[in-house]
């Protein structure tokens, strides 16, 4: 109440609804230790109902987490608190997943769940055994990805996983009869979950509820009946408590009902006292697993795990390979080749797709199945579940010890979307396998074609969009997506693409973002900057260009973010800052041309798509849209007359 009067913004309804059931969680059940937060073998939990993040930090601050201090909750909502207005993971310890988009933070403790069977069906119960407990609201039960997270993880049986149900019946516009009828509890059990009721205002209750929930061999959910803001008696039970300070003058009521006299902001010795005894419950519990990790055997390899460390070694003989064999092929296919290498040198990899596995090529030789008979596999089936699947693997990364990656078409980044934006805030080292890239997919037409989604997924920060051009290309971005400490997207092509990287490098060339392919053999007065498959069609058109006497730079820009990232001296050498009339800038992309004027300036040639798709074979749909090389060629042309290049 008292920090969010302060801030005069917040959600003080949820936190004084929950409290009761949130003590006996955190006093009785939770495993965990604040002096080692990162402790591998606590449990996990996750506010999925991330607007009451007053009651995450009033929890750490009671059971004597470092942070935050009593003058962070005073700062709550402020400029560089920690107590952010919705949890952020990577504010401070003890935030497990940065929550606040609705429902989302139970599809990535379905992650954190399925890690921990995983890792626990390899290193066994003496160093991976806990539980992922989540709190979530009537709206996280509402959100369109609880109906793919609760099919999952009951699927799965994952068992370890307990959902306490805020059930206050109340949203910002009222009762949550405005909006839903139906019964979620049998909706849970229809999913494979087990499920309980109790008295969500008696911590007793809620005990026994967790209880009668542990060591089951499916997921539970426990419905916590709870009344909104309670204990402010003008309040309690209505929507003005759900995101609107309560008052001076209501909270000074609340103070008289709940029987609590002490200021803002003091908490009386002994209160904080028995919550510090609570805190350190898992002490014991710490040093006798630290005393187990000593005597494994296994203490190098899990430690090694858990840091996410991921070896390159497999980079330099594939890519002697591929530049020997020259080999044609789908970028897709690259990966799939790349993955081969990747799977049996890094053991922490999981994949999966959203039921597209031999279109994505994510599953490799040799991987099992990660099912509810063996969570010792290593590959998923998510289903026809993208939103739920890029959860899922945040979970997984931020569980640790495992590097997820997932499939699906690239124009079906706009169901994974909201999740994807998370991987980058919290900046997870997810990687999302995007195949059927362009109009190159050919006859499924418009609705499957991405047009605006590359240049959409380069705009959202913190997140690497690769989009190579050859297999060469594509083995350089997996080398670079395993090593960075954020998401990465690989989009790749459907259709077949020439060999162009023909002769081993010392360096990762995709590392620098771009890179010339292929230098002007006369005069330079064209630099064409083209990605993925069109680069081929770049290098074809240049060719032709250079037959006219016009010399052509070709740029390969297999990632825009890294290109920005590269001193002055290096962006100057590929992309030379000189007047318009002396050197004509092209794009080439089979995509929206919207922001490749960073890269051509205002007076350059920008060639693409600013329309949907057409339903055609790939060749009649690069030949409609204007992108080969005899048309590239044209432009060029007719661009540098214009602008009185010679």
């Amino acid at each position: 109440m008292d920090a969010v009067e302060a801030a005069n913004s917040g959600h003080p309804g949820m936190p004084m609804g929950m409290a009761d059931a949130a003590t006996a969680l955190f006093t009785r059940h939770l495993k965990f230790d604040p002096s080692d937060p990162h402790w591998p073998d606590r449990d996990r939990f996750v506010l999925s109902a991330g607007h009451g993040s007053m009651l995450l930090y009033a929890l750490l601050y009671l059971t004597g987490y470092e942070q935050p201090t009593i003058k962070d909750i005073e700062n709550f909502r402020q400029l560089g608190s920690v107590c952010a207005g919705h949890p952020e993971n990577f504010e401070m310890p003890g935030i497990e997943a940065t929550t606040g988009p609705l429902g989302q933070g139970l599809a990535m403790a379905v992650g954190m769940a399925i890690a921990e069977r995983h890792l626990n069906a390899r290193y066994g119960n003496d160093l991976v055994d806990h539980r992922t407990f989540v709190v979530a609201g009537d709206g996280c039960l509402m959100e369109g990805i609880n109906h793919e997270a609760v099919g999952l993880a009951g699927h799965l049986k994952l068992g370890r996983l307990i959902v306490l149900w805020d059930d206050n019946r109340i949203t910002i516009d009222g009762s949550t009869e405005l909006s839903r009828n139906e019964d979620v509890m049998a909706r849970f059990a229809a999913s494979g979950w087990h499920t309980i009721e109790c008295d969500g205002l008696d911590a007793d209750a809620v005990n026994r509820a967790i209880e009668e929930s542990s060591g089951r061999a499916r997921p539970s959910l426990i419905r916590c009946k709870t009344i909104i803001g309670y204990g402010a008696p003008d309040k309690q039970g209505t929507a003005g408590t759900h995101g609107s300070p309560l008052g001076a003058d209501a909270i000074v009521k609340a103070r008289t009902t709940l029987g609590w006299d002490s200021p803002p902001f003091q908490i009386p010795d002994d209160i904080r006292s028995a919550w510090r005894k609570a805190g350190e419950r898992g002490r014991v519990a710490r040093a006798e697993w630290h005393r187990r990790l000593e005597a494994s055997d296994s203490k190098g390899e899990f430690l090694g795990q858990t840091e996410g460390k991921a070896s390159d070694k497999w980079l330099k003989p594939l890519i002697a390979e591929l530049v020997s064999s020259k080999l044609k092929v789908a970028t897709r296919k690259a990966s799939e080749m790349a993955l081969e290498k990747i799977n049996a040198a890094i053991s922490a990899t999981i994949g999966g797709s959203a039921d597209l596995t031999p279109s994505n090529n994510t599953l490799t030789k040799g991987m099992e199945l990660l099912t509810a008979d063996n969570y010792g596999g290593r590959y998923i089936h998510y289903g026809i579940r993208e939103f739920g699947m890029a959860a899922a693997m945040n979970g997984l990364a931020l569980h640790g010890g495992v590097i997820p990656y997932g499939g699906t078409f690239l124009v079906f980044t706009d169901y994974a979307r909201p999740a994807i934006r998370l991987s980058a805030l919290q900046q997870v080292r997810v990687i999302y396998v995007m195949t059927h890239d362009s109009i190159g997919l050919g006859e499924d037409g418009p609705t499957h074609q991405p047009i605006e989604h590359l240049q959409s997924l380069r705009a959202m920060p913190g997140l690497l969009t690769f989009r190579p051009a050859d297999a060469v290309e594509t083995a350089e971005c997996w080398a670079l997506a395993l090593g960075a400490n954020k998401p990465s997207v690989l989009a790749l092509s459907r259709q077949n693409l020439s060999a162009l990287r023909t002769k081993a490098e010392k360096e990762n060339l995709c590392a620098r973002g771009a890179y010339r392919i292929k230098a002007a053999a006369k005069a330079r007065k064209v630099i064409i900057i083209a990605t993925g498959s069109e680069v081929e069609i770049a290098v074809a058109a240049a060719e032709k260009l250079e037959g006219q006497g016009i010399g052509v730079d070709v740029v390969s820009m297999p990632c825009t973010e890294l290109f920005d990232a590269q001193d002055d001296s290096y962006r100057d050498d590929i992309l030379p800052d000189v007047s318009n009339r002396e050197i004509l800038r092209v794009s080439v992309e089979a995509g929206a041309t919207i922001g490749w004027e960073r890269y051509t300036g205002l007076h350059g040639l920008r060639i693409g798509i600013d329309r949907f798709g057409v339903s055609a074979p790939a060749a009649d749909a690069y030949e409609f849209f204007g992108i080969t090389p005899d048309k590239i060629a044209e432009r060029v042309a007719e661009q540098m007359k214009q602008r009185k290049i010679k």
